[in-house]
């Protein structure tokens, strides 16, 4: 099932790519990855960070089955 959620503007692939790194490692409850965010990527403000982890974990499912519809290929 497609999720709608909107994907804000400042929101990259480079941010989701460094969520899913950071929930595989295990680091952190990825509620809390808010600090981790802003640590990795100094230029985000904290609301900005709490909008990319929300469209991160909005978005996860969908992402991940993409992801192994692409490695099944």
């Amino acid at each position: 099932m497609k999720n709608e959620t909107p994907r804000p503007e400042f929101v990259t692939e480079d941010h989701l790519t460094f969520l899913d790194d950071l929930r595989e490692s295990g680091l952190c409850n990825m509620y809390g990855a808010t600090p981790h965010i802003q640590e990795s990527f100094p230029e985000v403000t904290r609301p900005e960070s709490r909008k990319i982890l929300g469209y991160w974990m909005a978005t996860f499912a969908d992402r991940q089955e993409a992801e192994e519809k692409e490695n099944c290929s």
